[in-house]
């Protein structure tokens, strides 16, 4: 078997490497890496199921399970690593508009999915969303999820299913408004004081740091509406591979990527 390496530098040459250094290759990434240059918080777009079902001419479903099973490699990843908070962008509420027949079956798979980081006593989740577009079974997983406090967090994954970024704002500015008129306090004098700070304490991830890195595989350069406000000073990674095909030295390749980076944050 020989994996086909993308080259670092552009107009360099893909090199194609023999399986046995596939390996080697991937502990020198690790080794290039250092702890402190590891994000805190990744955003991960996982796009691609659908394409990489048609590569195979297999039925969408098996997409949408090699990609759910993914995740679970991909949280793996992180963990050895040492990333404490991982976001996925699992479904969209642009996906509600999708064939009743497919979101039946992708709602299943997101539920299995659930029920797999309900077995890891060191994964706490988080649901983002509007959980009244989601079929009962599938909210009721994800409140149970939401609630259960982990054994000894060693990550912390949001999981973004009916989430729209432009929704999370409106909730988080509604819910302020909420707030605001419980405590007596009129529109004058909310919209006088109103600062960041007060909208970022109504999001989906209140309390949470933002983003450091935001990974987007299948090609497509485009946020997509994913954490839109948290999302203001991250990084971006672009990856050409679908997300079913992600390996783990694509993600090292994105670390490095990030590592090499001067951030700057409005300065």
């Amino acid at each position: 078997m020989c994996v086909v390496v993308q080259a670092r530098k552009s107009g360099e040459c893909p090199v194609e490497l023999p399986g046995f250094l596939y390996g080697f290759y991937e502990r020198k990434l690790l080794r290039s890496l250092k702890q402190d240059q590891i994000p805190r918080h990744i955003g991960v777009m996982v796009d691609g199921n659908r394409r990489w079902a048609r590569q195979f001419n297999a039925p969408t479903s098996q997409g949408h399970q090699a990609g759910a099973d993914k995740i679970h490699e991909f949280l793996g990843w992180c963990q050895e690593l040492g990333v404490k908070v991982v976001t996925l962008y699992m479904l969209s509420t642009d996906n509600m508009n999708r064939s009743g027949e497919e979101l039946d079956l992708l709602m299943g798979i997101i539920a299995n999915t659930m029920d797999r980081l309900d077995e890891d006593e060191d994964v706490s989740v988080h649901a983002m969303g509007a959980p009244e577009l989601l079929p009962d079974y599938l909210a009721e997983r994800l409140n149970k999820l939401t609630s259960r406090t982990p054994v000894h967090e060693k990550i912390h994954v949001n999981v973004a299913v009916g989430y729209g970024g432009r929704r999370e704002i409106v909730d988080a500015v509604r819910e302020l408004l909420h707030d605001a008129a419980s405590k007596g306090r009129t529109m004058t004098e909310v919209a006088d004081e109103l600062s960041v700070d007060d909208i970022s304490r109504f999001l989906y991830t209140r309390g949470q740091p933002d983003p450091d890195l935001v990974i987007r595989t299948s090609g497509e350069q485009r946020l997509s509406g994913f954490l839109m406000w948290q999302s203001a000073y991250s990084e971006f990674y672009f990856c050409e591979a679908l997300w079913p095909a992600f390996r783990k030295v694509d993600f090292l390749r994105a670390l490095r990527d990030y590592a090499g980076r001067q951030r700057r944050f409005g300065t």
